[in-house]
């Protein structure tokens, strides 16, 4: 009995070598494991944004007066706008019609006479080609409009303004940068790719070559055949994510407000469903072109669109939002965005973390069934 148990871990421990070895000699593994999800964080950490800075606004002030130029000078101050003055509202619409402004402010010409009386209007007219962005940019206005209105209740101006003072605050997000919301997503997708595309790719070429079919001659047995395949992109994926992880918190400032303990023992169960995705892949097509089409479809994409990366899933149609539960991102990103901004909600971790064991174990057997020591 022990004999056996030896020779078991002999031949796994050799198969582990032999793949790490391969994996170690190919470019192409390491640049697709470490430097092209390396790429994709840069460019989605600095150049992907949801935020929006630098408006160009038109600033439509009909009658000069105290007032309108106390309004226009908070967005004239503000890092969100970038404001044009004109005098009609002609001039501003021709400008946005030209689409070199996303929004108007009108300021007519009985504003100063109307706010002396506690009814002073300001119109806001937002380009609404793209809806996300336009009501950005109207909260935005709204915000400036609002704290103009706040600083003259303040200096005894405004006698509409009321006892009621109202305090915002984000939670988990104090900054309101979108980076904060992006960047522990990436690392989710960066994983995808690290797990579910090397596997599939890498051992559906081992069997176009007939390496398996060498492995078949062998007393090896399929179970570690698999484990063998697993360590080393295991490893690899564990440098990835260490990489992704100090270039959120040394990069773009992320707080981690969890355990770092937590949040590698989560990340590390859902690298084992990204390695899952990609055996089945693999055993089943035994074709990269194919394996590669299909790791695309069923994990990347999925990982993008139907995990909350950039969507929220309350605001999907029924049907699909009932389909996303089927999709492991989906889970591993609610466990990255809430260790990374809100902390150790132990209720989450544990929820999302046994969804995500059940998947790894489920997409393993289903491996190990599919990789049969035969060549039908």
């Amino acid at each position: 009995m022990n004999g056996g148990i030896s020779a078991s871990w002999t031949r796994l421990a050799a198969i582990t070598r032999k793949e790490s070895r391969e994996m170690i000699r190919d470019p192409g593994t390491i640049l697709m494991g470490i430097v092209l999800p390396m790429i994709m964080l840069f460019l989605f950490g600095y150049g992907v944004s949801l935020d929006v800075k630098e408006v160009p606004v038109a600033i439509v002030v009909e009658s000069p007066s105290p007032e309108a130029s106390d309004l226009a000078s908070g967005f004239s101050l503000s890092p969100y706008f970038a404001p044009v003055f004109v005098k009609t509202m002609s001039e501003a619409q021709k400008l946005m019609m030209q689409r070199k402004i996303d929004c108007i402010i009108n300021l007519r010409g009985d504003f100063s006479k109307n706010t002396a009386l506690g009814n002073g209007e300001a119109q806001i007219i937002v380009h609404g080609t793209d809806a996300n962005q336009a009501r950005l940019i109207q909260m935005y206005a709204l915000g400036s409009v609002s704290m103009w209105s706040a600083r003259r209740a303040e200096g005894g101006l405004e006698s509409a303004a009321g006892p009621v003072v109202v305090q915002s605050r984000l939670w988990y997000n104090d900054a309101n940068d979108s980076h904060h919301f992006l960047v522990p997503g990436l690392v989710v997708i960066i994983m995808t790719i690290i797990g579910a595309f090397l596997t599939a790719m890498v051992v559906a070429r081992e069997w176009e070559n007939g390496t398996f079919e060498a492995l078949f001659v062998t007393p090896v047995k399929s179970w570690e055949i698999l484990i063998g395949k697993t360590v080393p992109y295991f490893g690899l994926g564990i440098v990835g994510l260490t990489l992704c992880i100090a270039a959120a918190e040394f990069l773009f400032d992320i707080p981690i407000r969890g355990s770092i303990l937590i949040l590698a023992a989560g990340a590390a169960i859902y690298l084992l469903v990204a390695l899952g995705i990609g055996l089945v892949i693999s055993a089943a097509t035994k074709n990269q072109f194919l394996s590669c089409t299909m790791a695309i479809i069923i994990s990347f994409l999925p990982a993008v669109m139907l995990s909350g990366f950039i969507f929220d899933l309350r605001s999907m149609p029924v049907a699909i939002e009932f389909i996303t539960r089927i999709v492991p991102a989906r889970y591993c990103m609610t466990f990255m965005k809430t260790v990374f901004l809100a902390g150790n909600i132990m209720p989450v971790i544990f929820r999302t973390c046994a969804i995500m064991s059940v998947m790894a174990l489920i997409l393993m057997w289903v491996a190990h069934v599919k990789t049969k020591k035969r060549l039908d």
